[in-house]
């Protein structure tokens, strides 16, 4: 019985409530904010969940907050939504259009805030009634594209006592209806790479005078990604790919520094850890042979988000549910970044992909400009994320009788 009456106070909760929320994402997206940049945000989510009742806590930073939704009996689940912007300029022609020049939600962050807090007014209603079994902490994180929001929650006890944690990403590959999953690793872990190189320059006429800088930086360029390739297992999908190399300022004067960026992705946890010694012994063996001094700054993102397999089942039998037959479906590892890992090395959850293109639509890629969704996935949003917690403060045994109705 519980099952139809959970589904239809959600139906209820959506026809009173779904044109707020669009209205609430179209807001955000007008007026989006960088990494710990993020104070309008965070007011105005603190003021929709003050007057559901609930009592946010904001971080210390001034961005960012954590909000407890039910009692301190049974268990306590989490939900993350992440809330910064990019700083990329909005090429929609559209009325919810960014209104601050060079930023706009580009990811998706402002649904997933919407979806949020959707889903906390709903569970605010549910613990009115008397209807929460255990308590849900709903933390609504800053700076996700820094990265490092995750490591800010986390340092103020943003998941003390939490026994599992739930996320969701915009997926503008996948359909609205449709909730994308993954057993293990669904991101890649991703690190940054500078490599400085020195040696004497000189006239390059004389090569042979000089440690000829630019050819033993071309070698280092190519040679050290190459060499990776042979070192770790491929299954590891270890690269490293360049993407900004200076040197020199004259054609016929070989200079006496020079500097690479890159980045280092990769899919297993184990080989993400080994990495920056590997690729220092790699870097000083290329270096040495070519007789310049060759130093390197490794910049640690993210790990890979490794999906725990309890929790994969967990959200997608909530999703069957939510969205009905044929909702989930395989999605494959991405090789982006997401902080998310971060939760995830600590407690055990599963993140998710929420499919938010328009059935036979096009496709908006995030990281664009031209990035937008489709409306109707706040809702689809809301009813996953509202049925997970709830399944899952009711355990896995309870949930046919929570929410088998909405099957």
């Amino acid at each position: 019985m519980r099952g139809r009456e959970l589904r239809g106070e959600l139906d209820a909760f959506l026809a009173d409530n779904e044109q707020d929320l669009v209205a609430f994402r179209r807001d955000l997206h007008m007026h989006p904010e960088l990494a710990f940049a993020e104070y309008r945000t965070t007011q105005r989510i603190a003021e929709r969940l003050t007057a559901a009742g609930l009592n946010p806590s904001v971080l210390p930073r001034g961005t960012g907050l954590i909000c407890d939704v039910g009692s301190g009996d049974g268990p306590t689940i989490a939900l993350r939504a992440d809330i910064d912007a990019l700083p990329l300029q909005d090429e929609k022609d559209v009325p919810h259009r960014s209104t601050v020049p060079g930023v706009c939600h580009a990811c998706g962050h402002d649904v997933h805030t919407t979806v949020l807090l959707g889903t906390s007014l709903f569970l605010a209603q549910q613990a009115a009634a008397g209807l929460l079994p255990g308590r849900v902490r709903l933390i609504f994180q800053p700076a996700e594209e820094l990265p490092g929001g995750a490591l800010e929650v986390m340092a103020h006890g943003g998941i003390s006592g939490v026994e599992r944690i739930f996320g969701l990403h915009c997926d503008p590959r996948v359909d609205v209806g449709q909730l994308g999953l993954r057993t293990g690793p669904i991101t890649s872990a991703c690190d940054k790479l500078v490599v400085r190189v020195s040696g004497p320059g000189g006239h390059t006429a004389r090569p042979h005078l000089t440690a000829d800088l630019v050819f033993a930086l071309a070698k280092i360029l190519t040679e050290l990604p190459a060499a990776l390739s042979r070192r770790v297992d491929p299954r590891s999908s270890l690269s490293l790919v360049w993407g900004k190399v200076e040197a020199g300022s004259a054609a016929n004067a070989i200079p006496d520094d020079g500097v690479a960026e890159g980045t280092i992705r990769c899919l297993d946890e184990e080989a993400w850890h080994a990495a920056p010694d590997l690729i220092k012994s790699l870097l000083e063996s290329v270096a040495g042979a070519y007789g310049v001094e060759a130093t390197m700054d490794y910049k640690r993102g993210v790990p890979p988000v490794v999906n725990d397999e309890v929790s994969v089942e967990m959200l997608a039998e909530a999703a069957e549910r939510a969205l009905g037959a044929g909702a989930v479906v395989p999605t494959q590892q991405s090789l982006g970044g997401e902080d998310f890992a971060w939760y995830l090395e600590s407690i055990p959850g599963a993140f998710a992909r929420l499919g938010t293109r328009t059935p036979g639509g096009l496709t908006y890629d995030i990281h664009q400009g031209t990035f937008d969704v489709d409306e109707t996935a706040i809702a689809m949003g809301v009813r996953v994320m509202a049925t997970t917690a709830l399944s899952s403060l009711w355990g896995a045994g309870s949930l046919d009788s929570v929410t088998g109705a909405m099957a």
